[in-house]
């Protein structure tokens, strides 16, 4: 149907040669054209000497233009730039841009207008005992830094203080810890929302890594235009190394494309589904939001997200609303995070389910929040149907495949869409009657 990542795009999935092994480990680089004889780690967490197959994030100025795969060999790592840059130029639409001066340059991303007195974006990241990962997600945050950014820290519903003690003798007062005890990552998130000073809020996920210019592209894209209250941006994958990680990115590869792109219900609509495919927008690791705004559409439902029996959708349900409010939501894939996948088949297994499920609590979310939606949807769904299962014929995008595989992920989330509305239901009566218990599953 119209859920979770747009299957229209697989910009993020490498494409084997045919007599490659189709689950051969893949290493992840970051190549900027303007300086070709470094290769960097996602994140630009220090050089790669990568050996073996490659996949490179291509940018010339700083900006994405696109992705490139190559072989490199242990020891000749100039052979395997010569090899990406080759590949950039044959594949990608590269600008010739090396005269241009950088206030020319198109698609670079520029220095954002600070205000003075406060931070202008709160990045807030929630998460629940999983300090083996966090660090290099907040390390990647404090390189960005005041005056522009403060990091907020939801501890939500721990086990123990391991997360507040890392954060206090790691970080200090660099990053600021606020705990939720409620679970539920929507409940975490609204914590976080309460906390925020700044007049952006940025969402990443603890299993993230920021570019080094996440933040600043989201700025320029919000002063860009002052009807622009959500934006997104790019989502990449950080490793490539199990199979669990490659077929994600071959089901779902979270990549939007590299062309910025903007939504709102004013005017002429192209696409009738606009508000219920919400998909296409971003997703929960990388999506920011004017602080004002968000605040005055309630945040985040609680009754939905990871940590409820919803499972998801709290994400799409704020992009929908944002729409509905008259607002616009841009994707600007300058606002670039990695993301480390799950790297097991069942944890795959289980996230593919919950994105059915996220989806279907988000469509009845949605029409709770709006009842009139509900006749619209009713009416748009034959088309919806029709539109999700021609995007899910497994290898129409994604080269070799294991068709099996890809198809018994699509029937879990199939199965999952179905329980949504009744998981959502489940999850507003279990908080509205929290002495009565119960679970669902």
């Amino acid at each position: 149907m119209m859920n979770g990542p747009d299957r229209r795009t697989a910009a993020a999935c490498p494409r084997p040669a045919a007599r490659d092994s189709l689950y051969t480990p893949v290493r992840v680089v970051d190549l900027d054209l303007d300086e070709p004889g470094e290769l960097r780690s996602p994140g630009g967490l220090g050089a790669a000497d990568p050996d073996g197959r490659v996949l490179a994030l291509v940018r010339l100025h700083g900006h994405p233009l696109g992705l490139v795969t190559a072989t490199g060999t242990a020891g000749e790592s100039a052979a395997l730039r010569r090899a990406l840059v080759d590949a950039a130029h044959r594949e990608l639409r590269v600008p010739a841009l090396s005269t241009a001066t950088p206030a020319a340059r198109p698609g670079r991303v520029g220095r954002a207008r600070v205000p003075a007195g406060r931070p202008t974006v709160s990045v807030i990241v929630c998460t629940r005992d999983r300090d083996e990962m966090l660090p290099r997600c907040l390390d990647s945050l404090v390189r960005i830094g005041p005056p522009l950014v403060e990091v907020i820290l939801v501890d939500n519903a721990p086990r123990n203080d391991a997360t507040e003690r890392l954060v206090r003798t790691r970080y200090g007062d660099r990053i600021r810890y606020v705990k939720e005890p409620l679970p539920g990552l929507s409940r975490a998130r609204n914590r976080g929302l309460a906390a925020a000073r700044g007049e952006f809020c940025a969402f990443t996920d603890d299993d993230a890594i920021a570019d080094s210019r996440w933040v600043n592209a989201l700025v320029e894209a919000f002063q860009s235009d002052d009807r622009i209250a959500c934006v997104t941006g790019l989502v990449l994958p950080a490793e490539l190394d199990t199979k669990a990680q490659f077929v994600v990115e071959q089901y779902c590869g979270p990549g939007r494309g590299f062309e910025a792109r903007s939504w709102s219900l004013k005017g002429s609509v192209d696409d009738p589904l606009v508000q219920f495919s919400v998909g296409r927008f971003g997703m929960g690791a990388n999506m920011a939001f004017r602080t004002a705004v968000l605040r005055a559409l309630g945040g985040f439902d609680p009754a939905t997200g990871t940590g409820t029996p919803s499972r998801g959708g709290e994400d799409l349900l704020s992009f929908q609303q944002v729409l509905a409010a008259g607002y616009t939501v841009a994707y600007q894939p300058d606002a670039l995070v990695w993301h480390r996948h799950r790297r097991t088949m069942e944890a795959l297994a289980h996230q593919i389910s919950g994105f059915g499920v996220g989806f279907g609590a988000y469509l009845a979310a949605a029409v709770s929040h709006r009842p009139s939606l509900l006749a619209e949807l009713l009416r748009r769904l034959p088309y919806g149907v029709w539109r999700w299962h021609v995007s899910h014929r497994p290898g129409a995008r994604t080269g070799p495949a294991d068709v099996d595989t890809l198809r018994g992920l699509r029937r879990l989330e199939r199965r999952g869409l179905l329980y949504g509305p009744f998981c959502y239901l489940f999850t507003v009566w279990q908080q509205r009657h929290p002495r009565a218990g119960g679970r669902l599953s």
